[in-house]
């Protein structure tokens, strides 16, 4: 599929676009790039059976190549759309097996119409298109930790792992951070215009997108140490409740420690102790004990020592 770059993307007979003159952007599997690459005189082998594990670009003699490897907004350790592309000053063609990118494309001619269109508009708005939604997605990172850190506040955590929620968005935010610092590179590849392939005063696109993907990983980095500082905030909390329990026993301990000296004492085995032959001497005993947690518990409650 081939779409020439006018007010909107028209479609257009491949071997027709490549003669109009109008930059265009091709859209082709692998088997269609293997039997019609000379068509596009680029002067290149896109070895596209290779793994693609990162976006990125490489400039060569007379072409621009790379890959884009995008993450699954919904499933982040799921799987990647992955594809290539090659450009010159005549167009970009993209080599894709997943669909993704003409899904974007549909897209594109569906809400973009350019008053000055050329190829550098086009890429600046797929890139666009590729980064669109994730302004939201941070946003929605940004409110569950703000829940995990008012639940913490709260108390509220026991039914919560919050170690493992906080190492699967910390896990997640590391992705972005990746992926977007290689988004940061092929935006800065591309406004390098090497081989002036692009017109120079377009080249302001491309830095807008570096600009704006550089916000998200700054965003993406105030995260990161937000959720460290809620880490830091639940280790408190966790040892605050267990000095709490500490405190507690310490003091039940402490109560009955005069009660232990008392018991200890009688429970010693001498014949003459006047107390034992008197016939109140039991419950005196269990009076002072009894005055003994009354007193000791007061004392301590007033104390707020639990």
């Amino acid at each position: 599929m081939l779409y020439l770059i006018k007010e909107t993307l028209e479609a257009e007979e491949l071997e027709k676009g490549l003669l109009s003159g109008s930059p265009y952007v091709a859209i082709l599997s692998q088997a269609e790039w293997e039997e019609c690459r000379e068509k596009f005189k680029m002067g290149i082998d896109l070895d596209l059976r290779m793994q693609i594990d990162a976006t990125k670009a490489e400039v060569n003699y007379d072409s621009l190549t790379g890959n884009f490897s995008i993450p699954n907004r919904q499933d982040l350790n799921g799987p990647t759309k992955e594809f290539a592309f090659a450009l010159d000053e005549k167009g970009v063609v993209f080599i894709d097996e997943t669909g993704y990118v003409q899904g974007n494309v549909e897209m594109l001619i569906r809400n973009k119409k350019w008053r000055l269109p050329s190829l550098e508009r086009f890429l600046f708005d797929f890139m666009e298109q590729i980064v669109a939604g994730d302004l939201k997605m941070l946003e929605a990172y940004e409110d569950r930790l703000e829940k995990l850190e008012d639940a913490i506040l709260e108390g509220k955590f026991d039914d919560i792992n919050v170690i493992e929620t906080l190492n699967v968005i910390r896990g997640d935010l590391l992705d972005l951070r990746t992926h977007y610092e290689q988004m940061i590179d092929l935006g800065q590849e591309l406004e390098e215009n090497e081989n002036n392939f692009f017109q120079a005063q377009n080249l302001r696109y491309f830095k807008l997108f570096t600009r704006r993907v550089e916000r998200y990983k700054d965003q993406i980095l105030a995260l990161r140490e937000y959720s460290m500082q809620i880490r830091d905030l639940y280790q408190t909390q966790i040892d605050v409740k267990q000095n709490k329990t500490v405190a507690v026993l310490t003091v039940i301990t402490t109560i009955f420690f005069p009660l232990s000296i008392i018991t200890g004492w009688y429970g010693m085995n001498f014949e003459y102790m006047p107390e034992l032959a008197y016939k109140y001497s039991y419950f005196i005993l269990f009076g002072i004990c009894v005055l003994i947690i009354l007193g000791s518990t007061i004392y301590y409650k007033k104390k707020k020592w639990f």
